[in-house]
């Protein structure tokens, strides 16, 4: 089968790891199934593995790719949970199993045009999303849906700051924010990635750094070093920051008289359980949230999608199509 996969790490020119060409079919063990992939959606994950966070050089060659939509050995139309995980060894959540990892890292993933899967990782897919529009929900989305209504506390009427709009999960942030009825705010360098964020519903976009209207209920960070200070400044006393990244760096200072003088909370979160991606396909269904996608490659040009990521050259998703 056609597959895209690693097959070097170089931490100065990622895309020198990337093959693209023929794969052996996957392995299937007990309790797996397989999914024939539709669609499939690009993430900084992806280019950080061919950097080799958190893939080594001695698993290499793995096939990349976290997150799909397609049909099952049923012939039902499914979406891929991409944390291979037990629910048990964490205390009910997949995501806070101490073993758990995520497709690309341990397993092959889904960049291939069929993947293997725990059998309890399919989730139905709802036919009023397309498969495209499926693909973008395992990874970014779900982490986005987790951090605002798992994480956060926030209740209706809240308001929330959403640092690098741009990203995947600060895109996915603003638009399910909006769709619930936050105030959001959301803050980017590229002014035309500010104008897409109020085009998705943020209710004001600034630049990093600036003074906001309103301190805000909850802050969605994934920038790290680069904002973590404009961050604790714009909450309220009691306020909450959930952190899923650190792009920029992970060693801010960390403010800690602010943080206990207001008494701030710092929430870290990563992913979402399996039953958080079923209510996220619904969440988007009820509302008619879409996630944005930047561009649709044939999975035969994914050197396109990648070297577009690696430069920021995006406003969305990426998604291939086998």
């Amino acid at each position: 089968m056609f597959a895209v996969t690693a097959t070097q790490i170089d931490a100065d020119n990622p895309l020198n790891g990337l093959t693209l060409g023929e794969r052996p079919d996957p392995e299937v063990p007990d309790g797996w199934t397989t999914v024939t992939v539709k669609a499939a959606a690009l993430n900084h994950h992806d280019l950080w593995s061919l950097k080799g966070v958190g893939l080594p050089a001695e698993r290499l060659p793995m096939i990349l790719g976290c997150d799909a939509a397609g049909i099952d050995e049923d012939g039902d139309e499914v979406i891929v949970h991409s944390v291979i995980g037990d629910p048990d060894r964490g205390g009910g959540d997949e995501t806070l199993d101490p073993k758990r990892s995520l497709l690309s890292e341990l397993h092959d993933g889904t960049f291939a045009e069929r993947v293997a899967v725990p059998r309890r990782n399919l989730v139905r897919k709802p036919a009023e999303l397309s498969f495209e529009e499926a693909a973008c929900l395992p990874t970014a989305w779900l982490t986005a849906y987790r951090m605002l209504f798992g994480k956060a506390d926030l209740e209706p009427g809240s308001s929330v700051l959403v640092q690098g709009a741009g990203g995947g999960v600060a895109t996915a942030a603003i638009a399910l924010a909006s769709a619930a009825g936050f105030r959001v705010y959301a803050t980017s360098r590229s002014e035309a990635k500010r104008k897409r964020a109020r085009d998705l519903g943020a209710d004001a976009v600034f630049e990093p750094g600036a003074r906001l209207p309103e301190r805000v209920d909850a802050v969605i960070e994934t920038v790290g070093q680069a904002t973590w200070s404009h961050s604790l400044k714009s909450l309220r006393p009691g306020g909450r920051i959930v952190v899923s990244g650190a792009t920029s760096g992970q060693v801010p200072p960390a403010e800690l008289n602010r943080v206990f003088f207001l008494q701030l909370s710092v929430v870290g979160s990563t992913m979402g359980t399996r039953a958080q991606l079923e209510r996220l396909a619904r969440f988007l269904v009820k509302t008619g949230t879409r996630p944005p996608i930047d561009r649709v490659l044939p999975l035969a040009e994914a050197r396109e999608g990648f070297a577009a990521m690696a430069d920021g050259d995006l406003f969305g998703k990426i998604v291939f199509t086998p």
